[in-house]
C-alpha cells in the first residue's frame, strides 16, 4: 500500500493510521495524567518492549505474574494508540504505567502542568535504523522499506517515516526543562548492565528493591527469556497485521547489528548525518 493510505500527519510527523485514529488523538490530548504516573518515552524501536517488561516487575517488587499473565500492550498501554478508548485508564490504580512515542512538543497539557515520571530509553540510531527496517518489513501497517539506500533516505536523513526524526526526538526530549522528572537511560547501558540498570530505575521510581528481587527481575529481562514469553514477545499479534514469518518481532537484542546491515558507504553517510545533527548535544552518548 501507498504512504498516503498507510500514514496520516499529526503535529508534523507520520502516524500509523491503523494504530492512530482520530478519536484515539482526541482521547489522548483530553487525558488527564496523575503525578505518580509514569512515561515510557522511546522513539520506536529503541527498547519501548524491554522497559514494559522492567517497569511493571519493579512496581510489583518482582512479582513476575503481570508481564506472565497480561500482554504488555494492556499491562502498559499505549496512550496515542485506539485502544487506549475501551481500557478504561481513568480507572486503574496508582502507580499507572503508560507508553507512548511522541515528541517532547507533541505532549498535552496534562502532562506538563502534572509532570509525571518519564523513562526516556535512547538507542543508537544505526541499531534503530537497523531494527526499523526489518520491522517495517513485516508489520502490514508500514510502508514498505524497499531497499536500504531508499529506507535510509527516508528515515535518517528526511525523517520521513513514522514518528519523524529520531534527531528531532532525542533532541527534543534531552533538552527538555524540569529533567528532575526525565531519567534518561541507554538501551546500550542496559545491555552492558541489566542489574546496575534496573536499580538506577528503581531508585528513580522511589521504589528500593532488594539485590535479590533486582537479581529476579534482570533474570526475568534477559532477552533469551522475554522472547519465550508470549505475553511481551507480539506472538498473539494475527499474522496479517504483523509476519513474524518474515521478521521476529523479538528479534536479536543485541547492539552493533548494524554492522551487519550497512554497508562502509551506509555506514559513513549515517555517521555524517549523526555527526551535522548532534554536533549541538552536549549529552554523552555510550556510543560515542
Amino acid at each position: 500500500m501507498a504512504k498516503v493510505d498507510l500514514y496520516a500527519e499529526y503535529k508534523g510527523v507520520y502516524m500509523s493510521v491503523a494504530l492512530h485514529t482520530p478519536d484515539s488523538l482526541k482521547y489522548y490530548e483530553d487525558f488527564t495524567f496523575r503525578s505518580d504516573d509514569i512515561l515510557i518515552i522511546t522513539y520506536p524501536k529503541s527498547g519501548t518492549t524491554w522497559m514494559q517488561e522492567i517497569i511493571p516487575l519493579i512496581c510489583s517488587e518482582g512479582d513476575l505474574t503481570p508481564v506472565r499473565t497480561i500482554p504488555n500492550w494492556d499491562r502498559v498501554p499505549w496512550l496515542e494508540q485506539q485502544r487506549a478508548k475501551i481500557q478504561n485508564l481513568e480507572q486503574r490504580p496508582s502507580p499507572r504505567i503508560f507508553a507512548t512515542h511522541f515528541h517532547h512538543g507533541m505532549m498535552n497539557k496534562s502532562y506538563f502542568a502534572v509532570k509525571p515520571k518519564v523513562i526516556y530509553v535512547i538507542r543508537n540510531p544505526k541499531d534503530v535504523f537497523t531494527s526499523s527496517y526489518y520491522y517495517y518489513g513485516m508489520a502490514s501497517h508500514l510502508i514498505n522499506p524497499g531497499t536500504v539506500d531508499e529506507f535510509l533516505k527516508g528515515k535518517m536523513n528526511d525523517g520521513n517515516a513514522m514518528f519523524g526524526s529520531w534527531f528531532d526526538h532525542v533532541k527534543g526530549w534531552l533538552n527538555a526543562k524540569d529533567q528532575d522528572h526525565i531519567f534518561s537511560i541507554s538501551y546500550e547501558e542496559m545491555i552492558q548492565d541489566l542489574k546496575g540498570s534496573v536499580t538506577k530505575i528503581a531508585q528513580f521510581l522511589e521504589k528500593p528493591l532488594s539485590p535479590e528481587v533486582i537479581e529476579k527481575i534482570a533474570e526475568n529481562c534477559q532477552f533469551k527469556n522475554m522472547k519465550q514469553n508470549k505475553m511481551s514477545n507480539y506472538s498473539l499479534v494475527p499474522e496479517e497485521f504483523m509476519d513474524q514469518k518474515k521478521s521476529e518481532f523479538l528479534r536479536k537484542g543485541i547492539t552493533g547489528d548494524w554492522k551487519n546491515l550497512l554497508t562502509e558507504a551506509q555506514t559513513e553517510k549515517c555517521n555524517a548525518i549523526y555527526k551535522e545533527k548532534m554536533k549541538d548535544v552536549g549529552f554523552k552518548f555510550v556510543w560515542d
